[in-house]
């Protein structure tokens, strides 16, 4: 079936129609902010637009397809870009007081990146404040929601950039992800969301270069989009201490290729990460529709038991280093989530941080000797499905408390652990008949093959009754 309006169309196919001059850059921008001008007043996805500048460059964009110019792989695309990066002469607020006023004067190295391969910035994607949270909030743009229901939270911290995705704001749209910032989101807002390997996409956004937990990774309706995205996203940066060597000729386009020589292990809870039953449930369901594609399906996952105390403990080094000096100058500037963890990073010792240092270390060397044998390791992508905003985040799950706003999210940190790439599909409607993701994960280095499996298994879904995802009515949000 055919897009009703340009701004319905995937990236891949607006890319390829740009390309052979059947669909101008102009008419696709004017069709992505009618849609937000249509749906940003009920779902505040895009803060800060710059819609005169995108408007020029989308004139630009069109000129060199007439003129015969070379073209970049995003060449033309609307694009958002999440409220924790800088673009020139665009407020980053990063959802916070504090930065309600700053207005860098160069692109960060990522979004230069996208920029120089053809995309056109048309506005910021909502965060939490600072960019943590279990939903997108902020004391500026207030709530980000859901466009399945917007009563119940998009995920954080790139709830923004999900729901643009998802309601066709943009065609493309970046992401970040700490502890399952991008994973979350892309799950309760029924599109995919990848992030990548450490180091697969250099960055200088980081303070602490040398940490490997946030990384930067595209997010899309489709994992082909996610796959163009990221080429435009990777280029060698020699100020990222963990930057991988980037090959000239990465592949933009994904492959369908054959997965009955697959070998799966699928975990529930990776064997320390709470799951509520009724979700655990509903992807025993999903997996048993789709498992006989592969050539063996086993319950495993690697050893990690002492994960969670692991990630909060060098979690907490970076909250440290993000936030002490700034609350010693404005106690009254930050909300209870950021006091709450600050107070807690306080208390670690030098003990405490080589301990976890050492642990982060074998659960990565276990994670590598696990994909020895396995080709895949299949997770639900969220505990639990959506909840209603004013919750802030599930206090409890099946009666037991989570004791704080992120041991929930354990499924997706306890992956951030492994350093390598992990993705999130949906697997179409779960409880409460909200969007259902589950999380496909695979050895460090292997980014290219993993979206590649994604993309086979995301068209095998689409056909299949149970793992199709409908998308949002967006006339029931405007009446």
């Amino acid at each position: 079936m055919s897009a009703s309006k340009p701004c319905d169309l995937t990236a891949v196919e607006a890319r390829r129609l740009i390309g052979a001059k059947k669909l101008s850059p102009v008419e696709l921008l004017n069709s992505c902010l009618e849609r937000i001008a249509e749906l940003n007043p009920i779902l505040n996805a895009i803060v800060n637009p710059c819609y005169e500048q995108a408007r020029h460059e989308a004139r630009q964009a069109e000129m060199a397809v007439i003129n015969g110019d070379e073209l970049g792989p995003l060449h033309g695309l609307p694009l958002g870009v999440k409220d924790l990066n800088d673009v020139a002469g665009i407020k980053t607020t990063q959802g916070s007081p504090l930065f309600e006023n700053v207005v860098p004067e160069r692109d960060d190295n990522i979004v230069e990146n996208m920029r120089r391969n053809g995309a056109i910035v048309v506005g910021k994607t909502n965060v939490p404040e600072h960019g943590f949270g279990a939903t997108t909030d902020n004391p500026l743009y207030g709530i980000t929601r859901n466009p399945y229901d917007p009563t119940l939270s998009a995920g954080a911290s790139s709830g923004g950039t999900a729901v643009a995705l998802a309601t066709g704001m943009v065609p493309l749209a970046m992401g970040s992800d700490f502890a399952g910032s991008l994973r979350t989101p892309a799950s309760y807002c029924g599109i995919a969301g990848f992030r990548p390997s450490v180091g697969a996409v250099p960055t200088d956004r980081r303070g602490m270069g040398w940490s490997p937990f946030d990384v930067e990774g595209p997010m899309g309706r489709t994992v082909a989009d996610m796959k163009l995205l990221l080429g435009g996203m990777t280029a060698s940066n020699l100020h990222d201490p963990l930057s991988q060597h980037v090959d000239p000729e990465f592949p933009e386009t994904v492959r369908t290729i054959d997965l009955s020589d697959l070998k799966v292990a699928v975990s529930e809870d990776l064997g320390f990460a709470p799951m509520g039953k009724v979700t655990g449930e509903a992807f025993r369901q999903k997996l048993k529709l789709f498992e006989s594609g592969f050539a063996s399906v086993a319950d495993n996952h690697p050893e990690m038991s002492n994960a969670d105390r692991t990630f909060y403990v060098l979690r907490g080094i970076g909250f440290v280093h993000d936030f002490r000096q700034m609350y010693d100058e404005n106690p009254d500037a930050f909300g209870p989530t950021i006091i709450d963890e600050l107070k807690r990073a306080e208390k670690l010792t030098i003990a405490d941080i080589g301990w976890a240092m050492s642990e982060h270390t074998r659960i990565f060397r276990n994670a590598e000797s696990f994909f020895d044998d396995y080709d895949l390791l299949i997770t639900p992508a969220a505990s639990v499905p959506p909840f209603p905003h004013e919750e802030h985040y599930p206090k409890e799950i099946d009666g037991e408390d989570m004791g704080g706003y992120l041991r929930w999210e354990a499924i997706s940190y306890g992956v951030t652990l492994f350093a390598g790439p992990a993705v999130v599909i949906r697997v179409g409607p779960g409880p409460a008949n909200m969007p259902m993701g589950i999380q496909l994960i695979a050895r460090k280095g292997s980014d290219c093959r993993l979206l590649d499996i994604a993309h086979t298994l995301e068209g095998i879904f689409a056909e299949t009754t149970g793992l199709a995802t409908s998308k949002p009515d967006l006339e029931a949000l405007k009446a």
